[in-house]
């Protein structure tokens, strides 16, 4: 048996179509080579791996993981279809982030025209505290900054004039008083008109320097000479703030000195200056909005100069703030925007209500019902000062106007495109 197989082996490779005479002359020549690459040789494993083994694998691919990625995007496609891009918070979210709803109305808007400007004091709610004579500081009543009523006590000042009309006050009325008690009948008729005369124009004196009539009368009811001191006192004449104290206590103040200066700082003026041309589109009682930092203060014009300023060439207007969180104080320069005579009608919103979308689109935040919040895309027609001018929803739509951000993000969470068209 041994022997026939060695036999086979020997007969094959002289056989010219075996395998191994194929290689071997394969190497000699180039035909050979040709024939060896026809030969297919084929391991049972490798097979297995690439006929059934990767086939099924591949065929759980596809059918596993292809359908269920694009099941899945279907369902997922219909669910983005359905979803409706909305955020419901409850009151307590509404209150933490500080939320604030308005329905919206139509309104005109006018052009905005911006200008710098610069706080200044209401001339109209402000006071100079002066002597009308000749006076020393005794003491001071009230500091820079305070915050005084009206009436109430500022300055002592002591005066020689004050001590010489106080002396002639009090001898005219100690003589008005004898004569009106003699009666007419024992008095002449000139002593009479004469005494009423010297007390009035000592009174009228003692008034002029400073003096109050509560304080003549507790001068004169007294009726001691020795309090005719000459110290006297100046009061406030409005409610308001110390602006300036320019004194020292026993310093000799002049005539029209002013010692302090009282000013109501709840109503301040902006003075902005405009081109000749700007001042013509606009009329007194226009509203403007002053720019403090982030904040905008309302206000009107309330006064246009008919003159321009020598160097700049532009005209003053005032404008009326209202400045009762004490952000404005004067000399601080500002941004004002007055609305022009030229007017478009719209809805007009607050500029905090009004939001870019996710696809750069402006949009406001709509509350559809009790709580739940919708986006929705508007055209914005015109800014002016902290307010907008828009189109794209109905007056008497509920809308987010302080707070908008925040529903925006809450929306934005929930995984919903803010995207409404």
């Amino acid at each position: 048996m041994k022997n026939k197989l060695i036999l086979l082996m020997l007969l094959s490779l002289a056989m010219p179509g075996s395998v191994f005479a194929e290689k071997g002359h394969g190497h000699d020549e180039g035909d050979g080579m040709d024939d060896f690459s026809g030969i297919e040789i084929s391991v049972d494993g490798h097979d297995d791996h690439d006929g059934e083994g990767h086939g099924d694998e591949g065929g759980d691919h596809e059918e596993k993981g292809h359908d269920d990625h694009g099941g899945g995007h279907d369902e997922g496609g219909d669910g983005h279809g359905e979803a409706a891009s909305d955020a419901e918070l409850s009151d307590a979210q509404r209150s933490m982030a500080g939320i604030e709803t308005m329905a919206v109305k139509r309104q005109a808007l006018g052009d905005a025209i911006t200008a710098p400007g610069e706080a200044i004091l209401n001339a109209y709610r402000t006071t100079k505290v002066t002597p009308r004579t000749p006076a020393q500081v005794m003491k001071r009543h009230a500091h820079l900054g305070d915050q005084v009523k009206k009436g109430q006590r500022l300055v002592t000042l002591s005066s020689v004039e004050m001590a010489e009309a106080q002396g002639v006050l009090m001898g005219a009325n100690v003589e008005l008083r004898r004569v009106k008690k003699l009666g007419r009948k024992v008095v002449s008729e000139k002593r009479f008109v004469a005494a009423q005369i010297a007390y009035q124009q000592a009174y009228a004196k003692v008034s002029a320097y400073g003096m109050t009539k509560r304080q003549i009368e507790s001068l004169m009811k007294t009726g001691d000479a020795s309090r005719a001191t000459g110290e006297f006192h100046l009061l406030s004449f409005q409610t308001g703030t110390v602006i300036s104290d320019d004194f020292v206590v026993g310093e000799l103040i002049e005539p029209g000195h002013v010692l302090m200066t009282i000013s109501d700082e709840s109503l301040l003026w902006v003075e902005a200056r405009l081109t000749p041309e700007d001042a013509a589109r606009i009329a007194l009682g226009s509203p403007a909005r002053v720019q403090v930092g982030k904040h905008w203060l309302s206000g009107k014009v309330a006064q246009a100069r008919h003159t321009l300023d020598e160097s700049t060439r532009t005209l003053a207007v005032h404008i009326e703030v209202e400045n009762r969180n004490d952000e404005l104080h004067p000399g601080q320069f500002v941004t004002a925007v007055i609305e022009g005579r030229e007017k478009l009608q719209g809805i007009v919103v607050p500029l905090a209500a009004v939001l870019r979308g996710a696809d750069g689109d402006w949009q406001v935040m709509v509350e559809v019902a009790p709580g739940r919040f919708e986006p929705k895309e508007v055209d914005v027609l015109r800014t002016v000062g902290d307010q907008m001018l828009i189109d794209g929803i109905a007056e008497g739509t509920t809308i987010v106007s302080k707070g908008a951000f925040f529903v925006q993000s809450e929306i934005a969470k929930s995984g919903f495109s803010v995207h409404n068209h």
